[in-house]
């Protein structure tokens, strides 16, 4: 029997280093919203079977008027509410799977240019080792610094890496790590440190430079350069 596979879109977040009216998910990328291109991109993957998109529960009709009626999404199961943190807003989403899910991907909802090939390159690392993310070597050299900005030290570049999403995992490892974090007042910028405080191993699967996160107006000026020429609609 094929596993369960079903992602999770959280875009929940303010928005605030964007410097605009309209927050991220709902900016236009050519002819329809950032968060369309996202949910396009797991709509088409064949393995995929349910997509459940996170978001301000405040903004259930906005994504609904703007991002599901427009287009014809089939995979979208539910709107889930966000939480304070995108911790809380993917705990909420993990608690909405069904209960026979194999895996669980988490993809960052304003992080359009996600490919086939990186999706089933994470699900196939995530079946061999139970946890996997993209992620792309970093190319510029990294300083760590206290908080009166002194460098510290240099790590070695060659073992550094810049983590993307998407992010997959057995959605029983998922679970755990979560129950811990909230029971241990953890907390994380990503799904992946999470289960690595388990004690987990997790597998860095290379991404591609191109998959950005919209963070700021440079980025979607990017972005649209990216949609320009390489025709991701």
């Amino acid at each position: 029997m094929r596993s369960q596979v079903c992602t999770l879109i959280p875009a929940a977040g303010k928005g605030h280093r964007m410097g605009h009216s309209v927050k991220k998910p709902y900016l236009k990328l050519g002819q329809k919203p950032i968060l369309a291109h996202t949910i396009q991109r797991f709509e088409q993957n064949t393995a995929v079977d349910a997509v459940f998109v996170i978001v301000d529960e405040a903004d259930f009709s906005e994504c609904h008027a703007t991002v599901l009626d427009p287009y014809p999404f089939k995979k979208v199961q539910a709107l889930v509410a966000g939480g304070e943190t995108r911790q809380a807003s993917v705990r909420n989403g993990i608690h909405a799977l069904p209960a026979d899910v194999d895996f669980v991907i988490v993809h960052d909802g304003v992080r359009p240019f996600v490919t086939d090939e990186m999706i089933f390159a994470c699900l196939t690392a995530a079946d061999e080792y139970g946890a996997a993310v993209a992620a792309v070597p970093v190319k510029d050299t990294i300083k760590v610094a206290n908080k009166d900005n002194f460098v510290l030290e240099t790590p070695v570049r060659e073992q550094l890496w810049a983590v993307q999403t998407p992010q997959v995992f057995r959605k029983s490892l998922l679970e755990e790590a979560y129950q811990i974090a909230q029971q241990r007042q953890l907390t994380a910028t990503d799904d992946a440190s999470l289960v690595e405080q388990l004690g987990f191993p997790v597998k860095l699967v290379h991404g591609n430079y191109a998959n950005l996160k919209i963070t700021t107006q440079v980025d979607l000026h990017i972005a649209e350069a990216l949609l320009e020429n390489q025709a991701f609609e």
